[in-house]
Parts: C-alpha cells; structure tokens; sequence
C-alpha cells in the first residue's frame, strides 16, 4: 500500500503531523518506538506564551495559540478524551525588577493581550511566598501528552498505520516517485525524531522534570515561582523544568532533583513528596525557531520546536503540508535552509 506521508518518530512534532495528515485526508504511516530521552515523555506540557525572564510573548505567540488551541481541541474530541486544559498561569514575582517588568509589559500592545493583574484567591489561601506579589498569563493552557500519545497509538495500531520500530538513514529508498520503507511505500517521508536527528542548526537541551503529591494543596492554576508547578490532578503535580546544555542524555540526576525541590520550597511552605522523576532531551533550534523543510527528494523534516513544541506544532505540520502538497512557499524564518 502507497500512504501519502510516512513519518519517523512519534513524539509531540510527529503525533501531530499525523494528525494534520488526517485532518486534510492524508494516509498516514508512522515508524517509532519510544527511546529512553524522549523530550515528550519526560514533558509537563505546560502552553505559555510568555517569555517570564524578560516579558514579552515568545515567536509568533498571537499566531500560534489560536491554532493550537482549536488543533487540540478538535483532536481531543474526535478521540473522546480531554487533554487540552484551559488553565491560567501565575507568575511569583522574584523582586522589584521582575515587578516592573511586569507593569511595563502590561502597558505593552504586544504582551497586553496574554496577560493581567488581578487577584488568584488560590495564590492566598495557599501558603505561597509571594511577598513581592504576582501577575497572571491568562491565555495558557497545558496539554496532557502521555494522554494524547496513547489514545493515538491505540489508535494506529488499530488501523494498522503505525510500525513500532526505528527506522535508520539506510533503511529510507527515495526514488522521483516517493520512498519506501521494507514493504511501505510513500509519497513522503517527514523525519520528526527530534534529539535523535542529527542535522545542522540543532542545539540539544536536557530538562528534567518531578512529579510530586502535595497533601493540603488545591489549586487549579498553574504557578510559576523560579520552578514551574502544574496540577495534573489526582493530587499530582509535575514540577519543572531544569535546562542544561551538557551531558544531556545522562538520565536523572539527584542535583536537579534536589535543585527542583530547593526552588519549590522557596516560594510554597508545604511538603512535596516525589512520586517520578523524568528526563528528556530537548531539539531546540540555534536561534529558537522551528526548523521544517526538505532536506531530500520526497523527504523533508520538523525539528527544533524545544520547550514551546506543544503550541508551535500544530502550525508547523499545517505549514509545512501545505509546502509539500501545495507548493506553497516556506515561511524564511523556519526554513531549514537558513542553517545551510
């Protein structure tokens, strides 16, 4: 059988892709098994448009929340699940330089939009440490991936559309008409596999992530503090996420562990206990802008989506489908050929 898109790797880029390829009426075959360092299994999902160390919205924000949140949201109700949660985001001010950065950016027209000063009552009647105050992201949201990922799997495998393996360089035959793979044919081949891509532009990232239960503590927000805190609910909370550059796929550590708690306690007088603890390998792009294109005949990839991979996917797969399918040209400022 002669699918119209093959794709390699099944993290939040290449779940996606399938899912806009079945959107648009595109058969779909994908080829992945989960490997240990994937940035997907390991992330909170957290959806912020906002960049907090300087207060402003992160690339294309404006653009790229609309469409993710009505990708997701129609994703989730064709599955029967829900796993896209509208939620807040409150930012623990850390001083007076982080609070008139604040003011200043609500005087912003670009930032203004995503963001407010009112009162979180949760924020007060929790014993958070906020003594410089706080200022709320109201246009945030956190997707539940491990959800997502598995009612799609169970999905593919029903329909015969997904190959738990990997697929290596040698293993894809490009030929004028479209690729195989052993007995799959295709009019496309989209490499999403993230870390595990080697291609120039790409600057890996570890983060490592807890979940913790904190008995006494409701809240429905999430709060970010020096540490991200996230409600998953069943009196669960991801707490994340640490960044570093080196040793990157060395697993779990007991320093960022340590560090993660150390932040938490900083601004929350309660105790956490630790329930997991993640690790994941972040595909980031030098200059922090997807990475999308051809990078062959009949093969292309989406890479470098980092940590705001959840709200630029959906508008890279539509982006990029529309190329390959359509003709349309790449936007300049994620073509990969910019790293060439």
């Amino acid at each position: 059988m002669q699918y119209d898109v093959l794709i390699l790797g099944r993290g939040i880029a290449g779940a996606v892709l399938a899912e806009a390829c079945r959107q648009r009426g595109l058969s779909v075959h994908v080829f992945d098994r989960p490997q240990a360092g994937s940035a997907s299994l390991a992330a909170g999902g957290a959806v912020n448009p906002v960049v907090l160390r300087r207060m402003h919205p992160c690339w294309r924000a404006a653009a790229l929340m609309p469409v993710a949140r009505t990708f997701f949201g129609q994703w989730q109700q064709r599955l029967g699940i829900r796993c896209w949660h509208e939620t807040p985001l409150v930012h623990v001010f850390s001083g007076p330089d982080d609070v008139q950065r604040w003011n200043h950016a609500l005087g912003d027209a670009r930032a203004a939009p995503f963001i407010t000063a009112r009162a979180e009552p949760e924020i007060h009647q929790a014993p958070f440490h906020a003594p410089h105050g706080y200022g709320t992201v109201t246009d945030s949201a956190w997707l539940d991936i491990p959800q997502l990922l598995d009612a799609q799997r169970t999905e593919l495998l029903g329909e015969r559309a997904l190959t738990e393996t990997l697929v290596g360089g040698g293993d894809v035959v490009a030929d004028p008409h479209g690729v195989q793979i052993g007995d799959v044919r295709g009019r496309w081949v989209v490499d999403c596999t993230g870390p595990f891509h080697h291609g120039p532009g790409l600057s890996l990232v570890k983060g490592e992530s807890l979940t913790v239960r904190i008995p006494g503590l409701a809240l429905s927000r999430i709060v970010h503090g020096g540490i991200g805190l996230l409600p998953i609910g069943g009196g669960l909370f991801r707490v994340g996420s640490t960044f570093k550059w080196t040793d990157t796929w060395e697993g779990t550590t007991e320093e960022a562990r340590d560090w993660m708690l150390a932040r938490l306690a900083e601004f929350l007088g309660l105790p956490a206990e630790v329930v997991d603890h993640h690790a994941g390998v972040r595909p980031a792009a030098l200059d922090r802008k997807p990475i999308i294109g051809q990078t062959g005949p009949r093969q292309a990839m989406i890479n470098g989506l980092g940590a705001r991979g959840v709200m630029q996917a959906p508008w890279c797969a539509g982006h990029l489908l529309d190329h390959l399918m359509a003709g349309h040209p790449l936007d300049p400022e994620v073509d990969l050929a910019r790293f060439r």
